[in-house]
């Protein structure tokens, strides 16, 4: 069974390398259910047919503090929530 991080490996490696190759960028968006601003962080691209530019989101940042927001591993209350 995998966990949620070894699900999402590929893409963090597909981002690290984006990193790697200068073809990230911060973008805003607008999340659909909420109609909050969020910042995205996508990986870029050119599309070869018509030379533009292509974002693919892959993360994207919290808006408040996540500190607040998520239970970590260390903490006792993360072995209650799984």
């Amino acid at each position: 069974m995998n966990t949620i991080v070894q699900d999402h490996q590929d893409n963090f490696d597909t981002l690290n390398e984006a990193f790697k190759n200068d073809d990230v960028c911060l973008m805003d968006c607008i999340e659909k259910a909420t109609g909050e601003h969020v910042a995205v962080i996508c990986a870029t691209t050119i599309d070869p047919k018509t030379k533009e530019y292509v974002m693919v989101p892959f993360a994207r940042f919290f808006n408040g503090n996540p500190y607040e927001m998520l239970i970590n591993p260390s903490d006792p209350k993360y072995i209650k929530e799984i």
